[in-house]
């Protein structure tokens, strides 16, 4: 069997990047993109002289602040960084097809049966990594491999700037001094967890016992254990099914009862009306969906079929609801709708 040539492209600290890109002067302050430290808000990404003080992405401004009071904070610019991501995916394309973007600056290429640089996965990453120095600007980084998962994990291993490759013939050896914490789905909790069984690299968990590991991690266990071993069989997807469409909002400060979180949704309604405008989702609208999120971080989320024509009366109702089951400050409101599956097109055969 062909062993599969997989690479994963990531663009370093990206929407920093592309700021850093067309403003010289930022790139050696530390520097991020998010909201103001005055709120609730988080950072979308740092640069690397940020992180040096332990500033990262998904950190609340405020703590973000307090680590680097020098840190430079910018609202940041969709537009550019969409159309930077366009430009990186013309390139991928160039060589691939099966493209697989998990976000706007990292994807999967599965380049097993390009004939571009006599089928050389190696030189074709070195020349997308060429490529969208000279044509985007930023740098990225990129791990090649035979499978999703050490192609990840390489891209991450020599960041930023980098370029991993894992041959067939070195993959159990690499994949044995990985972290943990590198496997998809094993946040702190997890890492705790296997830490407790005296699991911290992949070699530790090839040695554990899977009865052990079944008895913590459940239907998980076989997901994990293959992973360490190095193996993983998913395809690159070409496309991926949506399962819903939603906008949420965290305010700035608490609402402190019920009439306080039914005033700002319509607000909310409007904004999701915003999303969906334009895109024909209303065939595969199946559900009702509503989630709030109290001051104690807790969440709670309701849904109701839908039945009729569409009304914003059941959000009003199911907001009603979720409210109810725990009748504390609210930090955050979500609206939305679960989505069916599209109907298969019939396609129409000429009659011969």
């Amino acid at each position: 069997m062909q062993n599969r040539k997989i690479i994963h492209i990531d663009a370093d600290c990206f929407y920093a990047a592309i700021e850093m890109r067309d403003d010289p002067n930022l790139r050696n302050i530390p520097m991020a993109i998010g909201g103001p430290a005055s709120g609730r808000s988080v950072l979308s990404t740092a640069n690397y002289a940020a992180r040096v003080y332990g500033v990262r992405s998904a950190m609340p401004t405020s703590v973000a602040k307090r680590l680097c009071p020098a840190l430079l904070v910018i609202p940041g610019n969709m537009n550019k960084y969409r159309l930077a991501s366009e430009q990186m995916h013309a390139i991928f394309r160039e060589f691939t097809d099966i493209i697989e973007p998990l976000s706007l600056d990292e994807a999967y290429l599965d380049v097993t049966n390009s004939s571009s640089f006599q089928g050389s996965a190696t030189r074709i990453a070195e020349e997308i990594r060429s490529r969208i120095l000279k044509e985007v600007g930023i740098t990225v980084s990129a791990g090649v491999a035979t499978n999703k998962f050490i192609a990840k994990v390489a891209s991450d291993w020599d960041k930023p700037d980098g370029l991993t490759v894992v041959t067939p013939e070195k993959q159990f050896e690499f994949v044995s001094n990985v972290p943990v914490k590198f496997i998809s789905g094993i946040g702190r909790v997890a890492q705790e967890k296997l830490a407790s069984l005296g699991v911290f690299k992949c070699s530790d968990l090839q040695a554990l016992d899977f009865s052990v590991l079944q008895k913590s991690f459940g239907s998980m266990s076989f997901r994990l254990s293959q992973f360490a071993l190095g193996i993983d069989d998913r395809p690159v997807t070409v496309s991926r099914e949506r399962k819903s469409i939603s906008v949420e909002h965290t305010f700035s400060k608490d609402l402190l009862d019920l009439k306080e979180c039914q005033s700002v949704l319509p607000i909310l309604l409007t904004d999701l009306k915003k999303r969906m405008s334009g895109r024909d989702f209303e065939s595969q609208l199946s559900k009702y969906y509503l989630k709030v999120k109290f001051d104690d971080f807790k969440q709670t989320t309701i849904e109701q079929p839908i039945k009729a024509k569409l009304s914003d009366d059941v959000f009003s109702q199911l907001l009603q609801q979720a409210y109810s089951r725990s009748r504390r400050p609210v930090r955050l409101i979500g609206v939305g709708y679960r989505l069916s599956p599209p109907e298969p097109h019939q396609l129409n055969l000429p009659f011969i």
